[in-house]
């Protein structure tokens, strides 16, 4: 399949680049923690893997027979990729549509991450919530009728936020990151980051 095809293919272009720097030049900046000088541990929502320098081969650290979804795999090494130059964490919340050229992907964020989570969410806060107490890591925030504040990778934290809807307005939904965010994926990258959080709270929903 191509879609396939395009993720190997970008797996394999993004280790290359990686290979060629030093373990400890890629490790240290991106916040993950090393097991001696060949190998490092990748939190990501409710999971742990663990990474291979230089041939970045991945195992669920959970469960070793269990793959690792290449998708998940590329956005890693993009993210490691993106640490050798990102912009320090800002604490100012943007929306992804203030992301550099994320403009082009707007439809796709929005179909693949803010409509499911208005959607699903949506009219049932109380579900919500529980799917965010399930995936744990989770730290509540003010705004909208419920609000969480994920730390996806060490350098990348999201915010999800929900308007309940009632007989009079259909629900909202909203997706913040930090204005740092460009500086360390694409913007397509952040589309499928984003999804990803909220097909996890959907699965945990059930």
């Amino acid at each position: 399949m191509a879609r396939i095809d395009d993720y190997k293919a970008a797996k394999m272009l993004a280790g290359e680049k990686l290979a060629g720097i030093p373990f400890d030049d890629i490790i240290g900046p991106a916040g993950f923690e090393s097991i001696g000088k060949d190998r490092f541990r990748v939190p990501f929502l409710d999971g742990l893997y663990l990474g291979r320098y230089p041939d970045f081969s991945f195992q669920n650290g959970s469960d070793p027979e269990k793959e690792v979804p290449l998708q998940e795999q590329v956005l890693i090494l993009h993210y490691l990729e993106g640490c050798a130059h990102r912009q320090p964490t800002t604490g100012k919340w943007i929306a992804y549509r203030e992301i550099p050229g994320a403009s082009f992907y707007f439809a796709a964020f929005v179909k693949r991450a803010v409509d499911p989570l208005k959607k699903v969410f949506g009219q049932d806060i109380d579900r919500f919530t529980l799917a965010v107490d399930r995936l744990g890591g989770g730290k509540p925030i003010e705004p909208g009728d419920a609000g969480v504040e994920f730390t996806v990778f060490p350098h990348i934290p999201i915010q999800l936020i929900l308007y309940a809807g009632d007989d009079e307005f259909p629900p909202e939904a909203n997706i913040l990151f930090d204005q740092s965010i460009g500086s360390l994926l694409s913007p397509e990258d952040v589309a499928w980051l984003a999804g990803m959080v909220v097909y996890r709270l959907m699965a945990l929903a059930h």
